[in-house]
């Protein structure tokens, strides 16, 4: 793993509204409030042409601006992939070389992972913090089992220096297991769902993005969900926007069926792509396990920068622009968070 580290404090962008008076008399009949905008943390895929990742890059080969304001990197961490043996008659630069995206050679991944995970140097370096979010509706009574085995599956190949939380929703969201270390607790608590009732995914979903918001490094909730929506009260337009705001990278899997309706089809892919992850359609179990072999490789193999906004008056919705500096990385694609909101609290 390579690491450059000029900070070691990652945050997500958070306006904080504090009382800059501590002496304020009764008399006084408004605060007066003080900002302070924290680390802001991006989490971005390089991929070429053909979808494979990029290694190898470093911090002065991104250019990151903010409402077209040009910010200085803070800190920057190559993700934990190692790059795949180079056939000979590859060409590529000889500083970076690619792995494919989502590539199903399980066996070879969950080796790769392992020996990953004994590089860790600092607490939270490559470290994911992944909540699961299970939908447990009456839409799951076919293909339950399937479903359980394809998550169970993904848990175990996840990095064992990742902590992983396991949520469950139908009408209501079900904490399960909260974010720890302990992979088999959370094996224990897939096997132990049952289905039923209506689903409220998008209600769900924005409770779990709020849990994730504190976290520190790197965050991300991989939702499996059978169906649309048919019992939220929060439209998926606000999920998406503090998802944005909070750094949280969201990954859909759902069937079939929830393809077949366009508008839920909508609503996933913009939440997912907006956030920097990913949406997916399985039509079976093979391709629920390939998206989850899917989103494995993703997150192992995210550059993840961050850097503090440079003076900026905008105080709504931020616009974020990433790209890469140099006429041989501009064949290159990137796919990353493109803003946030600065959100006020007390």
């Amino acid at each position: 793993m390579k690491k450059t580290a000029l900070a070691f404090l990652a945050m997500t962008p958070i306006l904080f509204l504090q009382s800059a008076d501590t002496q304020s008399t009764p008399q006084d009949e408004t605060t007066r409030l003080r900002m302070n905008v924290v680390l802001v943390q991006l989490s971005i895929a390089v991929t070429d042409s053909k979808g494979n990742y990029v290694n190898g890059l470093k911090p002065e080969d991104f250019e990151v601006t903010e409402d077209k304001i040009s910010q200085k990197i803070s800190s920057f961490e190559e993700g934990s992939g190692s790059p795949p043996d180079i056939e000979p008659d590859q060409t590529l630069d000889a500083k970076r070389t690619v792995r494919p995206a989502g590539s199903q050679e399980i066996a070879k991944t969950d080796l790769h992972l392992q020996t990953a995970s004994t590089a860790m140097t600092e607490p939270h370096g490559n470290q994911a913090s992944v909540f699961v979010l299970f939908d447990t509706s009456n839409y799951m009574y076919r293909g339950f089992v399937f479903a359980q085995d394809a998550i169970t599956d993904f848990i175990r190949s996840m990095d064992g220096a990742s902590k992983v939380a396991f949520y469950s929703y139908c009408r209501d969201l079900s904490r399960a297991m909260q974010l720890t270390s302990d992979h088999f607790g959370i094996l224990n608590a897939v096997r132990s769902t049952v289905a039923g009732d209506d689903a409220a995914l998008y209600n769900s979903l924005l409770l779990t993005v709020k849990d994730a918001a504190p976290l520190k490094g790197r965050k991300a909730i991989v939702v499996f969900s059978n169906g649309p929506d048919n019992a939220s009260s929060v439209p998926p337009e606000d999920v998406a926007e503090l998802a944005q705001s909070t750094g949280t990278i969201i990954y859909i899997i759902s069937t079939r069926q929830a393809e077949e309706d366009p508008a839920s089809a909508a609503a996933f892919e913009r939440m997912s792509r907006v956030s920097g992850g990913k949406a997916y359609f399985a039509k079976n179990w093979l391709d629920e396990r390939k998206a989850f072999s899917s989103i494995r490789e993703d997150l192992v193999h995210l550059y993840t920068l961050s850097y503090y906004p440079q003076a900026n008056p905008n105080r709504g919705w931020r616009s974020i622009k990433v790209r890469l500096v140099g006429k041989d990385l501009q064949k290159y694609h990137l796919r990353t968070r493109d803003g946030y909101r600065l959100a006020a609290q007390r």
